[in-house]
């Protein structure tokens, strides 16, 4: 992809000119981790374009790096601020509510902070949702709770209700955990509030189980969903071997993404077969996939299946126009249709097989996060303070290139991120699991 044309320059309220109540003198140990504006993390750290960009004289395109900046915009003993979590959960929500809280708090002095109820539909009167006062001891316990405790919904609200209640409740930051919807709505939200003169900074934090966030590396959550994905592939395959022509068929989450499915089956090397949305793949013929299922059946008498929710939707009438609270376009089941197809293509075939259909999406989507995610979850919501701190509005806080970094909502928003066929992941599923392409081409 080419990233020059990429604008990286993140939008400020103004400028900050209260000292940060970080500092804590010249020696003191947090006022060396201040971070200058200008300091800068690339996008590609390819070495062969680097140089010759350089050589031509042209700057690399890079992200401004996260983190507490010496001085600040608004003054912490004045400054209230709201927490809102959007769409589907995810593990390490209440993480990073947690750590929002503790950072703004204890770190700048900020006591005024709230959480708006169940998504944006907390902003919007007629829905009659209470707003939660949330302190430390109020969040302090929260870690190992699933969820959000500040609940969730989906689907558009009135923009110009949203920012009334902005308004009304004197709101300096309102930082936003969602995914792609909600970061589409977190840029209507900062336009209606630049196009109103308010001095409102809006933060996002991207959150997406399925890691499909575009300019983002890694999402949080993420890690856990496959650790708790390679326990459904053990079962599965614990299952399958335990039959004469055992089947486990484990469907995983991914909508447009097959990164959970493709990492997890890694993760669990004992997957013979991995289906993504990215990849396309016939049932029928000569090399589609029935006809290798019975081949591997025939072979070693058991086989192990794992499909990305979004796999295979052509096999599905293509005037699909059912879509979610969201807007987002509702694939298919394709878990419950390969189920189908596999017991009658059997059946045809008079071999008998035993198929376990397994699939953990909701009660992946709603457990506490694991020791990685608790670690992640705590850097991006405290790199969310400082930015906010700072003033910076219209961003996300990102990990690109082992940083944390702040991305331009309008470089993520509208936009995912795919596995690419031709990459290292992908590639090294298939040598994993030895499958070909199932294409009769």
């Amino acid at each position: 992809m080419d990233y020059n044309s990429m604008d990286t320059e993140i939008e400020a309220l103004g400028e900050p000119k209260i000292l940060s109540p970080l500092g804590g003198g010249e020696k003191s140990l947090t006022s060396q981790y201040f971070i200058p504006d200008n300091t800068r993390i690339l996008i590609d750290i390819e070495s062969n374009k680097l140089i010759k960009m350089v050589k031509e004289g042209e700057i690399p395109p890079s992200f401004e790096k996260a983190g507490p900046r010496s001085k600040i915009f608004f003054d912490p003993s004045k400054l209230r601020c709201a927490i809102v979590t959007c769409g589907g959960l995810c593990p390490g929500v209440n993480d990073i509510i947690r750590s929002i809280v503790f950072e703004i708090y204890y770190s700048y002095g900020v006591q005024n902070i709230y959480g708006i109820r169940y998504g944006l539909q907390g902003f919007i009167p007629k829905y009659g949702h209470d707003v939660i006062n949330l302190k430390p001891e109020s969040v302090v316990n929260i870690l190992e709770m699933g969820g959000s405790i500040l609940g969730s919904s989906r689907g558009a609200q009135s923009i110009e209700e949203i920012v009334n209640t902005l308004k009304k409740m004197n709101i300096g930051i309102l930082f936003m955990i969602g995914g792609d919807g909600t970061l589409m709505a977190a840029t209507k939200i900062t336009d209606a509030i630049k196009k109103g003169g308010l001095k409102i900074s809006v933060v996002g934090i991207p959150k997406t189980i399925d890691n499909d966030i575009f300019m983002v590396s890694r999402t949080f959550g993420f890690d856990t969903a496959v650790d708790i994905a390679t326990q459904a592939i053990k079962g599965a395959h614990n299952e399958a071997i335990g039959y004469p022509n055992g089947i486990g068929l484990i469907k995983l989450m991914g909508r447009y993404s097959g990164f959970i499915a493709a990492t997890s089956a890694l993760a669990q090397q004992n997957v013979n077969f991995v289906l993504i949305p990215e990849v396309d793949f016939d049932l029928e013929g000569p090399k589609g996939f029935l006809n290798v299922l019975e081949k591997r059946l025939h072979l070693r008498k058991h086989a192990v299946i794992v499909v990305a929710e979004g796999a295979g939707q052509k096999f599905f009438e293509t005037d699909n126009n059912e879509r979610d609270e969201s807007g987002n376009i509702r694939p298919r089941d394709i878990g419950w249709y390969l189920k189908d197809k596999i017991t009658s293509y059997f059946e045809s075939r008079n071999i008998k097989i035993s198929l376990k259909y397994i699939d953990p999406s909701y009660m992946i989507r709603s457990v506490p996060a694991n020791a990685n995610d608790h670690i992640f979850c705590s850097f991006l919501g405290r790199d969310a303070v400082h930015a906010g701190m700072a003033g910076k509005t219209r961003l996300l806080i990102g990990h690109w290139n082992n940083y944390f970094v702040h991305i331009p909502m309008s470089a993520s928003a509208g936009k995912r991120k795919k596995i690419d066929p031709n990459g290292k992941l992908w590639l090294s599923v298939l040598h994993a699991t030895g499958q070909d392409s199932f294409k009769n081409e």
